[in-house]
């Protein structure tokens, strides 16, 4: 470690531990220090980024900013608009919900029996009279 830099109380450099809690907190990088790699950002962090474009942040300062172009912006501002449109449409279930499912089911027993007995009835009816021949329905 050169004379000139300060390191902290574990040894490391103040620009190492700037990028380490960078990386742990989902943020990009510095300009220039991505090495050409592509930053991937949590889903927590583009939603805070959608959260910043939705109070009245620029467009173009979030995007300076976390270093995403604006289209990828874009994209996740559309993308979190849509899931909220369609968390708002669903339904939640109620007890009614329960109710028709277990009445449901219920009335197809009934019509399942209802058909059995139905065939039962017609194979009696046959062997009882067997000059008549099947009845039909």
């Amino acid at each position: 470690m050169s004379d000139t830099r300060k390191s902290d109380e574990q040894g490391r450099e103040p620009e190492a531990g700037a990028a380490r809690a960078q990386q742990e907190s989902g943020a990009a990088p510095a300009s220039g220090s991505s090495h050409g790699k592509p930053q991937r950002f949590t889903a927590k962090r583009k939603l805070q980024a959608v959260q910043r474009l939705m109070s009245g942040e620029s467009l173009e300062a979030v995007s300076r900013d976390l270093g995403v172009t604006v289209a990828q912006l874009s994209e996740w501002r559309d993308d979190a608009l849509a899931s909220a449109e369609a968390g708002l449409k669903a339904q939640p279930r109620d007890q009614r919900d329960d109710e028709i499912a277990r009445l449901k089911n219920k009335l197809g027993d009934v019509t399942m029996d209802n058909e059995l007995l139905q065939e039962k009835i017609e194979r009696l009816e046959a062997r009882k009279s067997p000059s008549r021949g099947r009845r039909s329905k």
